[in-house]
């Protein structure tokens, strides 16, 4: 069982990474759908501009009231030395000089567009293939922790009989804290941190004191998906993982969430330990893992392959590898 929780680390890791990806090729879609967009109206500035350019190079060779303007013309081989000879030429007039002016910078608006799209475009086949390499990870540990678990199945059996009795007990012991009144400053609140585990954290630096709490609501919307399944790269209730369960729940409340734990963890205020109410973000693992504080110690999270969305204690494995929360 330790190694296999182990397994659930690592795999944790691996479809965070996976998610990352996936929020970064989100993030270049949309970027390259506004510059298709902005490339499209510098092309037609520039088919403008070039028809201003030609009517009045018409004008010029037909009247012929410029010599030296005639000179570029009969020696130009293309529209880009037309718009380099007229330059040079004094004479022209202040409304050529602004059709050339336009036609060159549109020329280069377009140049520019196409060079970004052209970087975009590789950017995002760099992802692709690290979102690949990231699925081709996971999917060789899934099969590695299937193989393990097929050696303990008896002993499984047996701890998710008991599994489901704490749990019944733990959502019980959830909904009463939930039909409790709150407090009227909840940072003024005595300390919910679980006290009662055998491997304390280490002692940190006292952070300064959070904002009131003012999301407890959600932890009544994350009950509602007890026992539904995880599914890595989830984020509905057809199957969560754990940012996408975070990410889906605190959607509800208006609060929109990157599908990442570590990007999360950017997010909000730090919270002490000792100062953590309903509703705050706690994560675990090197930020491979994140769930949504219920309070009297425990959290509600979206654990690993195989599990459901569950309460667990902040104790054990989850109390030596916490890394901290946050307050949104």
């Amino acid at each position: 069982m330790a190694q296999i929780q182990g397994l659930d680390g690592s795999l944790e890791h691996a479809i965070e990474a996976y998610n990352l990806a996936n929020e970064k090729l989100k993030a270049i879609r949309q970027d390259l759908a506004r510059n298709r967009q902005d490339l499209s109206i510098a092309k037609g500035n520039l088919r403008r501009a070039e028809k201003a350019l030609a009517n009045r190079v018409v004008a010029i060779y037909t009247s012929g009231e410029s010599d030296s303007a005639l000179d570029v013309l009969v020696g130009s081989k293309s529209l880009a030395d037309i718009v380099d000879g007229l330059e040079a030429v004094d004479q022209v007039s202040q409304q050529d000089t602004l059709v050339l002016t336009d036609v060159r910078t549109f020329r280069k608006q377009v140049q520019r567009r196409r060079a970004y799209l052209k970087n975009a475009k590789a950017r995002q086949a760099q992802l692709v293939a690290e979102r690949a390499s990231h699925k081709r990870s996971i999917e060789s540990q899934l099969a590695e922790r299937q193989s393990m678990l097929s050696s303990i199945r008896s002993e499984i059996a047996e701890i998710r009989a008991a599994e489901q009795r704490r749990q019944a007990e733990l959502a019980r012991q959830a909904r009463a804290r939930l039909a409790q009144p709150q407090p009227l400053i909840p940072s003024l609140a005595a300390p919910a941190a679980d006290t009662s585990s055998s491997q304390p954290s280490a002692p940190s630096p006292a952070l300064p004191s959070p904002p009131p709490a003012t999301h407890g609501g959600v932890v009544g919307i994350a009950m509602q998906y007890l026992g539904t399944p995880y599914v890595y790269g989830g984020a509905s209730p057809s199957g969560f993982d754990c940012s996408g369960f975070i990410m889906y729940v605190y959607a509800q409340v208006g609060v929109s969430l990157p599908h990442n734990a570590a990007a999360q963890y950017g997010y909000g205020t730090p919270v002490d330990r000792s100062q953590l109410q309903p509703g705050d973000l706690v994560f675990f693992n090197g930020l491979g893992h994140a769930g949504i504080y219920v309070g009297g110690g425990s959290f509600i999270h979206s654990p690993h392959t195989g599990d459901v969305v569950k309460i667990s204690s902040m104790s054990g494995w989850y109390a030596s590898t916490y890394v901290g929360a946050r307050r949104l």
